[in-house]
């Protein structure tokens, strides 16, 4: 059951990353965070088939990085995106703060439990 769940949010990685590939990249940054989540998505991948993907060490590093840069550009993306909108921001951060929680804790989850296993 765990492993169809895996499969599954695979999945849907994949399907974001064909809309973000067709969507296009304006900026470095956006170049950069879609190359880190590739690799982050390796990571994960091997967890799910239970393959050794190069070293252990690397995933730390991988898990640790990612993890911070995921936090910062997101972030970066959500005050441009939502700072001249109207009404409450602490709620607007709450809300993207679950969200990201929501879709991208299961990939660091995983790399994780791959990293340090």
């Amino acid at each position: 059951m765990i492993t169809i769940f895996w499969l599954f949010y695979l999945g849907v990685l994949a399907i974001g990353t064909i809309g973000i590939i067709f969507k296009g990249f304006k900026t470095s940054f956006e170049i950069f965070d879609f190359i880190f989540s590739v690799i982050t998505w390796i990571g994960l991948f091997g967890y799910v088939t239970n393959n050794q993907i190069l070293t252990p060490l690397l995933w730390k590093c991988v898990f640790v990085i990612g993890l911070l840069w995921d936090f910062v550009f997101g972030f970066k993306k959500f005050n441009e995106e939502v700072i001249h909108d109207d009404g409450p921001q602490a709620i607007k951060i709450v809300i993207f703060g679950l969200t990201s929680i929501f879709f991208v804790g299961p990939l660091y989850l995983g790399l994780f439990l791959y990293a340090f296993k």
